[in-house]
């Protein structure tokens, strides 16, 4: 799973010219759920935005207080395109989660951070839609985030490794250290003599 955090002034989600949703100050969440996530995932997930230290304390001292201590609002935007693998100039989306996958878990995962946090401080877009997300970042503060137990996708991790079985195969092995012992005790032969292998190869043969 991975998602993008904002802290914001303010954020609101518009679907066909009709605000549906909108949060004042605390965090716009951006998130890409994939086909291998799990509830790990979503606990992981919902304890680090909850716990995220993004703001300042009464005395002003940044990074010291989370949405939670502050009491703040957080807007959740389902976004599959986090989950995007580019194939040359071309967006992929085959690591996300369908759709019809997706919008259960998504929802489980609000209830879970409502149940962590204060439901009515938790607002979301609307799965699914063609919506505008308008964000006023305060600072302007982003982070990324992804979960430990993040997908792998197959068709690049088998790709990945035939490239470095390819390198592996044609980079030149060094010499090891008793193989240079040996050079290096070995005595030099002069090219003008016979080795004496292929008996005398001396120019005055007999007849």
């Amino acid at each position: 799973m991975k998602a993008i955090i904002q802290r914001v002034a303010k954020a609101s989600v518009t679907v066909g010219g009709e605000q549906v949703s909108s949060i004042e100050r605390g965090l716009c969440v951006l998130l890409g759920i994939s086909l291998e996530d799990t509830q790990k995932d979503v606990d992981y997930m919902v304890r680090k935005i909850l716990n995220l230290r993004l703001f300042e304390d009464e005395n002003g001292r940044a990074w010291s207080r989370s949405v939670m201590d502050r009491g703040l609002e957080v807007l959740c935007v389902s976004q599959f395109t986090l989950q995007c693998i580019l194939k040359g100039n071309k967006p992929d989306f085959h690591a996300a989660m369908p759709a019809e996958l997706a919008q259960p878990f998504y929802y489980s995962m609000l209830e879970h951070m409502r149940t962590a946090y204060q439901p009515e401080l938790i607002k979301d877009g609307q799965f699914g839609a063609y919506m505008q997300v308008h964000i006023q970042n305060d600072g302007p503060v982003t982070v990324e985030l992804e979960s430990p137990t993040g997908p792998t996708d197959p068709k690049m991790l088998s790709k990945q490794e035939k490239q470095q079985q390819r390198k592996e195969k044609t980079r030149p092995k060094p010499p090891s250290d008793s193989a240079r012992e040996k050079a290096a005790s070995r005595p030099k032969v002069d090219p003008s003599a016979s080795s004496g292998a292929e008996g005398d190869v001396s120019s005055e043969r007999e007849p």
